[in-house]
């Protein structure tokens, strides 16, 4: 069972796109090197004892969770070679 509370900083962090972009903004794609590296980012960051991201002021697990959804609708798509 999917604690869903754990999904909170995800669901803060694409309200944050949706407004610095655009609603669903996320859905016309990234190509997987911009999301992996989005993601190692994150993961250094957080590594290095940063757990907010400055910019957004939003955790970096809701980015890096953010990073797997995104990986995870490209794999649906079979478009994980989009590199």
């Amino acid at each position: 069972m999917v604690d869903l509370n754990s999904l909170k900083p995800c669901a803060e962090v694409l309200a944050f796109g949706a407004k610095k972009y655009s609603r669903n903004n996320w859905k016309k794609g990234f190509l997987l090197s911009s999301i992996l590296n989005s993601m190692l980012r994150h993961i250094a960051a957080l590594q290095d004892g940063e757990v907010i991201d400055p910019e957004s002021g939003l955790p970096h697990i809701g980015h890096i969770q953010c990073n797997a959804l995104f990986l995870g609708c490209k794999n649906n798509t079979n478009d994980l070679e989009n590199v």
